[in-house]
């Protein structure tokens, strides 16, 4: 297959692949492959889901490295002294960075609270009233994408600014990517549309009333931003000759901590990014609908995928290993 048959592929729409938009990949730091679908142009942003969980992991990343976090063992609730914890709960004292990064951090009752999380003036306080727990620290892997929110509030409350200027400034801006503007709306009929919208969006980032970003989903980036975040992890932290992130801290985002079961295809897990393979040098950050940052050190690509709202797609890594690797290559 040569691009013009994956585009035309892409196209047919026969598969999963048909809510694709975009597709960028970069090998040995050059431009190997870049296109896009149904209008979409490659400056164009998407809503890339939980893809922006990723990049939360990279700004504890650089938050560390600056010194305002001591490091991740340190417990979440030295960061909100003024927080009031709710009578009878002990186990929230014991919550640390790493729990949220690893998803390991323990929440009362069986799902995530949107509704009233999404509704409330503070997100990061609202979801605080959901850690912890009877049952204590387990170890135990919980997919919380509200529970990343804590995670912003953390950066934020650790560097005295918000998370979408320390983005900007130390993370988009030096790799040469549009600074994100917050979307500003957050009703309940906006973050409706903001998932379901197909149409193409600016370089933004959901927030709440506070201005604070989602830090579990709602950043908008093109393929391109994401392939040139790939990017500087195959480079080590560095773009230019400028460190953007810590190689240190980089390691131990990508040591995988956890294997997952059959529902997360049996990969291991980081800080928010995930091993595909045990053996193999591959990792991602992954979103609903198919967003995507595949990085690959073995054959020093970073590839970049945005895809419009379409549930239950798990299948990206393996069509860029069957289907964008051999083009590329």
């Amino acid at each position: 297959m040569n691009k013009e048959q994956l585009h035309k592929y892409v196209s047919a729409g026969s598969g999963n692949e048909s809510n694709i938009c975009q597709i960028y990949a970069i090998r040995d730091g050059k431009t190997v492959y870049d296109d896009c679908w149904h209008g979409y142009k490659t400056e164009d942003s998407v809503n890339v889901n939980s893809v922006t969980k990723g990049v939360m992991a990279l700004l504890a990343g650089i938050a560390l490295d600056m010194g305002c976090i001591k490091n991740v063992d340190q417990k979440v609730m030295d960061f909100f002294p003024d927080y009031t914890v709710k009578r009878g709960e002990k186990t929230i004292y014991d919550v640390t960075i790493r729990h949220l990064l690893t998803m390991t951090a323990p929440y009362k009752g069986k799902s995530e609270p949107w509704k009233k999380v999404c509704t409330s003036q503070d997100w990061t306080l609202t979801i605080l009233d959901h850690l912890g727990g009877r049952k204590g620290i387990t170890g135990e892997f919980r997919y919380a994408t509200l529970g990343i929110q804590i995670l912003a509030g953390i950066i934020e409350r650790a560097t005295k600014e918000k998370c979408i200027e320390l983005a900007n400034r130390n993370l988009f801006e030096p790799l040469g990517l549009a600074g994100r503007i917050l979307h500003g709306d957050s009703s309940k009929e906006d973050q409706f549309d903001f998932f379901m919208n197909k149409n193409p969006r600016k370089p933004e980032w959901y927030s709440d009333p506070q201005g604070s970003v989602t830090a579990g989903w709602g950043m908008c980036a093109s393929a391109y931003d994401l392939a040139r975040l790939g990017q500087l992890i195959l480079q080590g932290g560095e773009y230019n000759g400028k460190r953007i992130v810590s190689q240190k801290y980089l390691n131990e985002m990508l040591t995988p901590y956890l294997k997952l079961d059959e529902r997360f295809g049996f990969m291991n897990y980081g800080y928010l990014w995930y091993k595909p393979f045990d053996d193999r040098e591959v990792y991602a950050a992954i979103g609903d609908s198919g967003n995507i940052i595949y990085v690959n050190r073995e054959l020093n690509v970073s590839v970049g995928i945005t895809g419009t709202f379409k549930p239950r797609i798990f299948d990206r890594v393996e069509f860029i290993e069957k289907k964008v690797l051999p083009v590329i290559s």
